[in-house]
Parts: structure tokens; sequence; C-alpha cells
């Protein structure tokens, strides 16, 4: 059994994005621009949390999976690669979580 994963979403997001379809959500949305691809992204993040706090766990993996396709998308339209955002997280758990947040000055919250 095939596993679907991240790679396979950024990897389906970057083939639409050049496909020029127009019958397509994500072609759409990256020809919107930036602006518009990370205005969806906010929108689905506060979506998400408004899942996670009523404990519906089906809203919540949905909501989820919306945050997870368009931050890829927001992504997309900046060209910046999943491989990169790895890649940092990568950098951060090589040390420990308190003092990686210090190395940045504390100032965003890395979980």
């Amino acid at each position: 059994m095939t596993v679907f994963t991240l790679d396979d979403l950024a990897a389906i997001i970057a083939e639409r994005a050049r496909s020029g379809d127009s019958s397509s959500y994500t072609a759409d949305l990256l020809q919107a621009g930036t602006r518009r691809c990370a205005k969806k992204f906010g929108e689905e993040a506060v979506e998400a949390v408004l899942a996670a706090v009523s404990e519906d766990e089906e809203a919540l993996t949905a909501e989820a999976a919306d945050v997870l396709y368009h931050l890829l998308v927001m992504l997309e339209s900046r060209g910046i690669g999943l491989s990169s955002v790895l890649a940092e997280l990568e950098r951060r758990t090589a040390q420990s979580g308190k003092a990686e947040k210090a190395s940045r000055g504390g100032a965003r919250d890395a979980g």
C-alpha cells in the first residue's frame, strides 16, 4: 500500500501551477498571487483552530488537510519548496526546542 505524502501533494500543486488549466482551483489560486494564497492559508488556519477548540475531530482533520494544502500552495506561490521547509525543521531539531527558540530571540514559536 502506497502512503500519500506531503511531497506527493507538493508535486501535484507544482504540476497544476504549471498546467495553466482554467478548471484547476490550485492554478486559479496561484494565478491570483501570493496575497490571495496567504489570505486563504490564514482563513484555513483560523478554521482549524476553531475546530480544535470545539473538540470536533472530524472537522479538525478536514481543516488540517486544508491548512496543509494551502500552506503548500502559498509556498509554491513564493517559489519555496517543501524540501526547504523540511531542511529548516531538521536544522531546528538538531538542538533542544528551548535552545533553538532562544537562538532566534524567542520571537517565533516553533512548537
